[in-house]
């Protein structure tokens, strides 16, 4: 949407950010499947805990700065604006970390991609193995938090595998686009796994949603 204002109604103009007054508020997005559906891989309880109380924190959070982000513009507050660039990263990347994570799990997940995806693995990686132990390897080498991601380079044409530092966003922070997302946080499995990171990166190829991340591969090659 947008604003337009004629030039006889200057005297009511207001600054623009009377366009975002409709805006609406984030929300937290529903899982696909049960808590428990992706049992024994990732048990009920870290799914609970994951979706609605660290997700639904980033959300809450988001809004919480969106709204303090758009005072600072109305009363033009730069200073403002700058020290809230940290929290919008923070909360706006957790979230979109997380609604790709959701989507990118299935209880009927695992195996190996088919079609053009595995075409371009093979393509790039060498191999499906190939390119599971490299992105199970960045995973595991994340230091602290963060997320290990399988993105499309759109410049150049190919997959690339990246690593990023806690909720850092894959595109906003890289420019590829993220197809595969794999959260290394400890909160996504230490209830289960404890401090055993690679225990963790071994089972979550059983819930993998290839179709998922093959069709996010064929929506950002068009």
């Amino acid at each position: 949407s947008f604003c337009f204002f004629s030039s006889r109604s200057r005297a009511k103009l207001i600054a623009p950010l009377g366009c975002l007054v409709s805006r609406q508020k984030h929300t937290l997005p529903d899982l696909p499947y049960d808590y428990g559906a992706l049992e024994p891989h990732i048990n009920a309880e870290i799914m609970q805990l994951h979706h609605s109380k660290h997700h639904a924190t980033y959300v809450n959070n988001l809004n919480v700065a969106e709204e303090k982000y758009k005072e600072a513009l109305a009363k033009g507050d730069v200073t403002a604006q700058v020290s809230l660039q940290p929290a919008l990263k923070f909360n706006g990347g957790g979230h979109i970390n997380h609604t790709i994570f959701w989507t990118n799990l299935s209880p009927n997940g695992g195996g190996e991609p088919k079609g053009e995806l595995m075409e371009a693995i093979k393509r790039d990686f060498g191999s499906f193995a190939n390119f599971k132990e490299k992105l199970t390897a960045v995973s595991v080498g994340v230091q602290g938090s963060g997320w290990g991601w399988l993105g499309y380079n759109k410049d150049q044409g190919r997959l690339q595998i990246a690593a990023c530092a806690n909720q850092d966003p894959l595109q906003g922070t890289t420019g590829l686009i993220p197809l595969l997302g794999i959260d290394v946080w400890e909160h996504a499995y230490y209830l289960q796994y404890k401090n055993v990171r690679p225990d963790y990166l071994k089972a979550i190829w059983n819930v993998i949603n290839w179709e998922n991340i093959s069709s996010r591969y064929a929506s950002c090659k068009k």
